[in-house]
Order: structure tokens, then C-alpha cells, then sequence
């Protein structure tokens, strides 16, 4: 009766760990099929005619231009970090300005800010030409930027990347049924 009442337990508990087991592996597997939802979304755009510049007298041609299809601004990316981490959205907040401060600081200083799979980020100048070397003055240098460039991380998404044709902003109004294609997505693996 003892070994009975043991075993019993035993696989009450054995139970009880597997159904928690099945209950993680359930969150897992939506975690995962969300990311892939996520990832599978295509980049919209749309065409545009574009006259090359150094040859005004030939006729435009038509490219694509990405189109966003909304934004994510730092609240929205806060709530969606500390959803996904043990992180609280303060500390989440705490992070990333620390970051910016930081950036700001070694940017100032002329160092190159290395984000991980992020990119980096890089001071840089536009400047007037002058003839010789010993003829540039500082009142040639007109402004100076930030330059971005983005980490494997980010780039990786490009080789994966599906697209949807739409109508552009101005078009709408002309074409208010949709777009001549339906709206179907182009393969890019062809």
C-alpha cells in the first residue's frame, strides 16, 4: 500500500511536469509561429517614372520605392521588449536612453559606436573641395551627419524578403478600385 501511495504521486508529479512541459513547448511553438508570421510579411511598393538626371532628353523610367506600411515609435518598441524579456518597461526605457547618452558621448568624441547585430554608427562631414590640401579652411566644412550602418542582424532580412506591389498615395485617388494587379505578391525566388 506504502510503494502504491508513492507511485501514485510519483506520476501525479510526473503528470503535473509534463503538462507544464507541453504548456512551455505550446508558448514556444506560438513564440516561434509569430516570429515566422513576423518575418514572412512582405515590403510594400510601389512604381514610380524617374528621369536620370544626367540625361534629361531621355523618357523616364519606372522604379520600385519601398513603401512603409505604418511605424513603430519608441513606446510601441518598448512595451514589445519588455514583453519579450524579463525586462520591465522602465528598465527597458532606462536601457535605451542609456544607449542614446552613450552614443551621443563616443560620437562627440569622433569613436565609432558598435551596436552588435544593430550596425554602427559613424560621425561624417560634407565639406567644399579646395585645390590643394593647405588651402582647406574650416569654414569649408558645411555640415556633419550621422552615419548608420546597419549589422548583419539587420541586413540578414533583405535576403529573405517577399514584396507586394501597390498603388502609390497620388494613384489612390485616380484608381480607387485598387491596383491593376490585384495586389499579388511577386516571389522573388521567381
Amino acid at each position: 500500500m506504502f510503494v502504491s501511495i508513492i507511485f501514485v504521486k510519483l506520476h501525479w508529479r510526473l503528470r503535473d511536469v509534463c503538462h507544464l512541459v507541453y504548456l512551455q513547448c505550446k508558448s514556444v511553438i506560438y513564440i516561434h509561429f509569430k516570429n515566422l508570421i513576423d518575418m514572412a510579411t512582405s515590403m510594400n511598393y510601389s512604381v514610380v517614372a524617374r528621369k536620370n538626371p544626367s540625361k534629361k532628353s531621355e523618357p523616364a523610367k519606372y522604379y520600385a520605392l519601398a513603401q512603409a506600411s505604418g511605424e513603430l515609435d519608441f513606446d510601441e518598441m518598448c512595451e514589445a521588449i519588455a514583453g519579450r524579456t524579463t525586462c520591465t518597461e522602465t528598465d527597458v526605457r532606462a536601457a535605451l536612453a542609456g544607449i542614446i547618452y552613450e552614443a551621443k558621448r563616443a560620437l562627440k568624441a569622433g569613436r565609432i559606436v558598435r551596436l552588435g547585430d544593430l550596425g554602427s554608427l559613424q560621425m561624417g562631414l560634407s565639406s567644399e573641395g579646395a585645390e590643394k590640401a593647405e588651402d582647406f579652411t574650416l569654414s569649408m566644412i558645411k555640415k556633419s551627419r550621422i552615419n548608420f550602418r546597419p549589422g548583419k542582424g539587420l541586413t540578414d532580412i533583405t535576403k529573405t524578403m517577399a514584396y507586394t506591389r501597390v498603388v502609390t498615395r497620388s494613384m489612390q485617388a485616380v484608381e480607387p478600385e485598387g491596383p491593376a494587379d490585384g495586389g499579388l505578391e511577386e516571389d522573388p525566388l521567381g
